[in-house]
This record gives C-alpha cells, sequence and structure tokens, in this order.
C-alpha cells in the first residue's frame, strides 16, 4: 500500500516546498543565511509550519532542535497561522496608562476574537499585544500591518477595522 501511496504523495510533498526551495537557493542554502530564509519563508506562508522548519533543518544540514530554536527565540516569527492583517496594540507602559486596554477590547468584540482566540476563522485577522511599539509620544498606539496608528480611542480603532472589512469585501 507504501508504494502506491508514495508516488503520489511525492509530486505533492515537491509542490508544496516549491517556495522554499527557491528561498533556500536564492540564499545559496547558507546555513549563517537562516534568519533571512526564516523571515522570506514566514512572508510566504505568513508563520512557520512545523514541516517547513524541519525541511530546511534538514535542506541547510542544522539540526531541527536549533532552527526552532532561532524560530521560537525571535518575537518576530510565529509558529501558528496568522491572518491576512495583523493588528498589534501596544500595551507598554505610556499607552496602558492612556487606555490600551479598553481599545483591545473594542477590537475583540469587533471580531468575535478573544484572549485565547486571537485569529479569525477566515484567516483574515490576528490580533496580538506587544510590550512596546516604540512610539509612546503618540499613546495609545496601534499597528495595522505595517501602518502605525497614533492617539487611538476604542472607537477610531473599530473604525480602522471596519474599513479594511469594507475593503475586504467580507463580514
Amino acid at each position: 500500500m507504501s508504494a502506491v501511496t508514495a508516488p503520489s504523495s511525492a509530486p505533492t510533498m515537491v509542490r508544496k516546498f516549491e517556495k522554499v526551495c527557491a528561498i533556500l537557493d536564492q540564499h545559496g542554502r547558507d546555513p549563517a543565511k537562516l534568519i533571512p530564509i526564516l523571515q522570506e519563508v514566514q512572508e510566504e506562508y505568513r508563520y512557520l509550519p512545523e514541516q517547513v522548519l524541519t525541511f530546511v533543518a534538514t535542506s541547510l544540514g542544522l539540526p531541527p532542535a536549533r532552527v526552532y530554536g532561532v524560530a521560537t527565540f525571535y518575537a518576530h516569527f510565529a509558529l501558528k497561522p496568522k491572518g491576512k492583517h495583523v493588528i498589534r496594540l501596544c500595551d507598554g507602559t505610556a499607552c496602558h496608562v492612556k487606555q490600551s486596554i479598553p481599545i483591545l477590547e473594542a477590537i475583540r468584540a469587533r471580531l468575535g476574537l478573544t484572549e485565547t482566540m486571537d485569529t479569525t476563522p477566515d484567516m483574515l485577522f490576528t490580533v496580538e499585544t506587544v510590550s512596546c511599539l516604540g512610539a509612546c509620544g503618540l499613546a495609545p498606539v496601534v499597528v495595522v500591518d505595517e501602518d502605525v496608528h497614533g492617539q487611538m480611542t476604542p472607537e477610531s480603532a473599530v473604525a480602522l477595522v471596519d474599513a479594511i472589512v469594507e475593503a475586504e469585501g467580507s463580514r
């Protein structure tokens, strides 16, 4: 039975890792370039799937534990899928004092998310809190994808979400 399934699954696996192979080749399969490789892989998948981390490790001749260690050490890397739009709410001291938590609660309520469920089922949004965004003068701050929005309120944050929903034509 395995002889029957192996040929049909092999092309699927090759296709699945085709983009990863291109990224590896672009970096000369150099283990010293692990971080930029992982950055590009994450850009492709929006996170770092376990199978892909193992494939990268094998392809670079590195122990899988080392690749996983790098992926878990840096906060930039994600090991679970993220939505198309990532909303990061600062909860550092300046933002917290200026009421960042009601903003978080309003965004979660609008999207039907909770503290334990941070990505919408349609994979359109992921909501995260971060310790500091380095924009304390604009507190409270929300970053949507790469766009910084300062002096937010619960209402203005929900309006940002609504604008994205309208642009995406869903919900």
